[in-house]
Parts: structure tokens; sequence; C-alpha cells
């Protein structure tokens, strides 16, 4: 028995075989650049915060807004964490605030834009849904309707670049 890919050992062995075909091929890196091959602009925390607000807005409207979006570079695979949605609560005279922050993996800064979109409406979806639940992934769904593929494929572009790291360490 062949061992589970990184990052996509979750899915069906066939699913893993016809991945470690395009792996032993050269091709990962094809597959994504086909499929994926639009780059963003948004490099900025400041273009990031718009960016997240603006698809809150569109679908999440009674959702708490966003005191925050921004890239965090620490957060990477290694930390198994591209993304992360807190609440930090503060007392601010009498009352208790709570201020809702997004952080996105720099990683993301030169992802193809379907991969940022795909990761701000996971982290979106848990200003309603805490979760990793049924309801939780139909309102991923919602709000992107290729959400599964595209986790899917984000998953084969970080096994393509984690491939491509080992390769240059190795060299």
């Amino acid at each position: 028995m062949q061992t589970p890919l990184p990052f996509l050992q979750h899915y069906s062995p066939a699913l893993q075989d016809r991945v470690r075909q395009l792996q032993v091929q050269g091709k990962l890196g094809d597959y994504i650049v086909e499929r994926y091959a639009q780059q963003h602009l948004i490099q900025t925390d400041k273009a990031l915060y718009a960016y997240c607000n603006e698809i809150k807005q569109k679908f999440l409207r009674n959702a708490p807004m966003l005191d925050k979006a921004h890239f965090d570079n620490r957060l990477s695979v290694e930390h198994h964490a591209l993304g992360l949605n807190t609440a930090i609560s503060r007392v601010q005279g009498g009352k208790l605030k709570a201020k809702k922050e997004i952080k996105i993996s720099s990683f993301f800064k030169s992802a193809p834009v379907d991969f940022l979109r795909m990761i701000v409406v996971h982290e979106l979806a848990h200003l309603k849904e805490r979760h990793h639940d049924k309801a939780f992934y139909q309102l991923c769904q919602h709000m992107e309707s290729d959400y599964h593929q595209l986790e899917f494929d984000c998953r084969v572009y970080l096994l393509w670049k984690n491939q491509a790291t080992d390769k240059t360490i190795l060299l």
C-alpha cells in the first residue's frame, strides 16, 4: 500500500492515485496552471480587508463586522493553519467589545485568486458556523459554489509547492 499524500490523506485512494500519477509525470504544476492561471493583486492588508468585507457583505450581511483582516507570515502548512478567524474580547468602560479578525497566510499572496477566495470564504464562514460540520460546508458552498473543488485543488497546489521546495533543498 502506498503512503498517503500530504494534504490529501482524507481523499479516496483512487483520487490520490491520480494525483500521484501527475506527480510522477511532473505534471502537478501543469494541472494547476492550466486551471488557475489568474493571479491577483491583493498584496496589502488594506486590500485584503476590503476583499473580505466585499464577500462578507454579499453573503453574510447579518454576521458580525470584521474589525481586521491581514496577511500573517507565521501561518503556514507546517503550523496546520492557512487562515484563522479570531475573536478578541476586551473590556472598554463598562462594556465588553469583541473584535473579529481574519488572518490569512502570506502564502496566498502569490497563490491563484481562486485559492485566496476559497480560504477567505472558509474563514468568513466561521463568523456564523464555528465548527467544520455540515452547516459550515453548506455555507461555504453557498458563498463559493466550487468550494469543494477549490479546496481539493488548493491541496494539490500545496503538494506541488511543497514538492518544488523539497527539490530546491536537495539541490
